[in-house]
């Protein structure tokens, strides 16, 4: 799967979004200098969310339309509010898309519904994103996949049939470059309820590129993601968490990320495969090994015994495995302290 001049998935080093969300806390030079930071870590594409309030929901904060989970970051918020507080203003997408190919990155766009799908085919993204939240939605991956761009689905919540149906709707509209993401829709995510060995079976049960969208803590999910066969890994990154901002208690900062693209590649490259024996970088290794020495100057015709064979480094002598069938038997000729025991020595 090619997207822009970056190969995902066949062969090629995990590639990492970075997640600009509400980050930005409504200051586009905060949003720029996101992109610059998102850049210098290392990330591979800027990913932005376009909405506004009115196509999430409506102005109404009376039961269901506020967030009554006491345990979230969003606590007693009207969702009119927070999308309000959250959303990136369209003027902002090109010239933050424009900054981010500046530095080489791909920067596309979540898309919340057509008349975002619209927006941005007029910047000409060249992938989209569906958020998990939205995986249900099937009209709007109709439209998104419809494009014929490349598009990634985030998992979280949804039921197997759930995801059958949502990637059924992408293939039939066109899209031939899906990519699944694992996710857990919990915010920060703990690595109890994430459930890795699910990104094989994605990739087993629908024949596509699968990664992660992270929500938890750290690096090690992440990493535990690629050696499961993620080739795409998902992360809010803001500036610093402390500052504050929508999504910033979960997010990742400079540091992380750079960790994060450093150590995911040295995942992959890892992985590698089936392979048992010494590989070629070992051969020299060969010589350290165990084997059977002579330990003191014996005669010609003296038994073998435990005090003058012994199993040691290095290894040009006689494999350990045949020290009890050399004990007891003799020497055929006279040898010196530090030789190697060979078949030709014994009679």
């Amino acid at each position: 799967m090619l997207v822009g001049n970056r190969r995902i998935g066949d062969g090629a080093d995990p590639f990492i979004i970075a997640e600009m969300s509400g980050n930005h806390n409504q200051s586009i030079d905060r949003a720029f200098d996101i992109v610059d930071a998102a850049a210098s870590a290392g990330a591979h594409a800027l990913k932005i969310q376009t909405y506004t309030a009115e196509t999430m929901t409506i102005d109404f904060n009376e039961n269901e339309f506020s967030i009554r989970d006491s345990e979230s970051l969003w606590a007693g918020e009207a969702l009119f509010d927070l999308y309000k507080k959250a959303y990136t203003p369209w003027e902002w997408h090109k010239p933050l898309f424009d900054r981010a190919a500046e530095h080489g990155m791909i920067a596309f766009s979540t898309p919340f519904d057509e008349s975002a799908v619209d927006f941005l085919e007029e910047l000409n993204v060249p992938m989209y994103k569906i958020a998990s939240f939205e995986n249900i939605d099937l009209p709007l991956i109709r439209y998104a996949a419809a494009t014929g761009k490349p598009v990634i689905i985030s998992t979280g919540m949804a039921t197997g049939v759930e995801l059958e149906d949502a990637v059924a709707t992408a293939r039939d509209a066109g899209c031939t470059d899906l990519v699944l993401l694992k996710c857990t829709s919990t915010y920060p995510a703990s690595p109890l309820n994430t459930n890795l060995t699910t990104i094989p079976d994605l990739r087993l049960r629908f024949g596509c590129h699968v990664g992660i969208s992270d929500h938890t803590m750290g690096i090690g999910v992440a990493l535990g993601a690629v050696a499961l066969g993620a080739s795409v890994i998902e992360k809010h990154f803001t500036l610093r968490r402390a500052d504050g901002g929508v999504d910033s208690a979960f997010s990742m900062e400079p540091g992380e990320l750079r960790q994060l693209v450093v150590e995911s590649e040295r995942v992959w490259q890892s992985i590698g495969s089936v392979s048992y024996g010494p590989t070629e970088a070992e051969e020299s290794s060969l010589v350290l090994r165990r084997s059977i020495y002579i330990v003191e100057d014996v005669e010609q015709g003296a038994v073998i015994s435990t005090s003058n064979v012994r199993r040691i480094r290095p290894g040009l002598g006689l494999p350990p495995k045949h020290y009890n069938d050399v004990l007891g038997r003799r020497f055929s000729r006279s040898l010196k302290r530090g030789t190697p025991l060979a078949w030709d020595f014994i009679e």
